[in-house]
């Protein structure tokens, strides 16, 4: 039996993101976000508001990178995600973390996260429900013990995934099925 339950962003489980930039005097700014999601083959949206440090970030430099959070680096992403580049300006050094310059953008690149896609800005859409940023991915960098045949290989990974009902991290690394395959069973 189903049972009512309240309203909450139900769509889930939400990836954990770090988007990565740099301020104006060229220290780091690094930002948790789960709303985000590809639009295309070489295109991301991330629903960022115009308050974000990030944000404003992005519509200077026109570039910016976006990492994939890991089971290694919970507690960096987490905080990265609950204290705002607005009010602490040392946040990235407080991580401890490193980060070298991309070579194809204008933004950071933080060392320890395993995957990262460069982005150059396209647009941003401010509007209610409005994607906000509209990234195209210019390269995608990704560790050597993370790679199987060419690609990245989700059961290396240790991404995790954020679950809105328990506000909770889960690592997400067990393939159950084949894309585009096993439905053709039924068919």
């Amino acid at each position: 039996m189903k049972q009512q339950i309240k309203n909450k962003s139900a769509i889930f489980p939400m990836p954990v993101l770090l988007i990565a930039t740099y301020n104006d005097d060229s220290s780091i700014d690094v930002m948790n976000a789960a709303w985000g999601m590809m639009i295309d083959e070489d295109h991301l949206a991330l629903n960022l508001s115009a308050s974000h440090k990030t944000v404003k970030n992005i519509l200077k430099r026109k570039a910016f990178t976006v990492s994939i959070a890991t089971k290694e680096y919970v507690t960096e992403a987490d905080y990265f995600g609950v204290v705002s580049n607005n009010t602490v300006l040392d946040k990235f050094a407080k991580s401890k973390l490193t980060a070298t310059k991309s070579n194809n953008v204008d933004a950071p690149i933080v060392n320890e996260f395993k995957v990262t896609m460069e982005c150059e800005f396209v647009d941003y859409d401010e509007s209610k429900f409005g994607a906000g940023i509209i990234g195209k991915i210019v390269n995608v960098i990704a560790e050597d013990d993370v790679i199987t045949n060419g690609n990245v290989d989700i059961s290396k990974l240790n991404a995790i995934a954020y679950d809105p009902f328990t506000n909770g991290y889960y690592v997400v690394n067990e393939k159950v099925g084949n894309a585009f395959k096993d439905g053709l069973k039924i068919k």
